[in-house]
């Protein structure tokens, strides 16, 4: 598949999604509590995006059935939205993504359910830090191995597990496009970064090991150690003044 490379209306577009997701973030965030279930957080989603005049990028989508993916504890990426209760101290990664016009915009970030252990807190600051480190070198004439190079050198000096066998990805027209962001690697590797590509970034962070296995309903990716993961992402444009982030965070709703 070829990179794609955004003009400024297009790129206007995926803003456009990606206010949406940060608005079902805010949202989610705000709802997160002991006793809400992961189906009551994808009812929350798909009633936010359709409320904005935007589709789901995930429900469908290789017989996906959720508008987000919701990963609990140990589970790392693409868990599936069911009837599962989130209980104090649990940390749980929400992926959520959007199409507006046929652009896509996609995020993920970990939160911690009530009052979470302090090993748990350091997770979540951490893998979040690497997330923003590895968008800072996300600008014209470096190469993707410099995003993945940065992310490594914020988590491993930590004793952190960095996931190699998933990473980010190119995104625009299709949700998945080239090129794979890896989240470790030689910052001299890789594609070359040009104006107008677009990147979704995406640190995936253990307190354990970097072995995964995939559960039984064939979506959900666990650490093979039980550890507990984070998982944090922003859809990011490449530009000639750097970085952009399409993702924005937005201050939560007080619960």
């Amino acid at each position: 598949m070829a990179i794609g490379i955004k003009n400024p209306r297009e790129i206007e577009r995926m803003r456009a999604a990606g206010d949406v997701v940060a608005i079902c973030h805010q949202r989610v965030e705000a709802a997160i509590g002991p006793g809400v279930t992961t189906a009551d957080l994808d009812t929350l989603v798909r009633d936010t995006i359709r409320e904005h005049g935007a589709v789901s990028n995930f429900f469908g989508h290789q017989g996906f059935q959720g508008y987000i993916c919701a990963s609990i504890n140990d589970e790392i990426v693409h868990g599936v939205p069911g009837p599962r209760a989130l209980q104090d101290g649990d940390i749980i990664s929400v992926d959520i993504g959007a199409i507006v016009e046929g652009w896509h915009s996609d995020s993920a970030w970990t939160y911690g359910v009530g009052v979470i252990g302090e090993d748990a807190r350091r997770l979540l600051i951490d893998a979040e830090a690497s997330l923003l480190k590895g968008i800072e070198e996300a600008r014209v004439g470096n190469r993707t191995g410099a995003i993945g190079h940065a992310v490594e050198s914020s988590l491993a000096p930590l004793r952190y597990g960095i996931i190699r066998e998933y990473g980010g990805h190119g995104i625009g027209r299709q949700m998945w496009e080239e090129p794979h962001i890896a989240n470790f690697g030689e910052a001299s590797g890789g594609v070359l970064l040009r104006a107008g590509m677009v990147l979704a970034i995406e640190p995936m962070v253990t307190l354990g090991g970097e072995a995964t296995r995939v559960l039984d309903d064939n979506w959900t990716i666990v650490t093979r150690d039980g550890s507990l993961a984070a998982h944090f992402e922003h859809t990011v444009a490449i530009t000639a003044d750097g970085p952009l982030i399409l993702t924005p965070r937005l201050v939560s709703v007080v619960h």
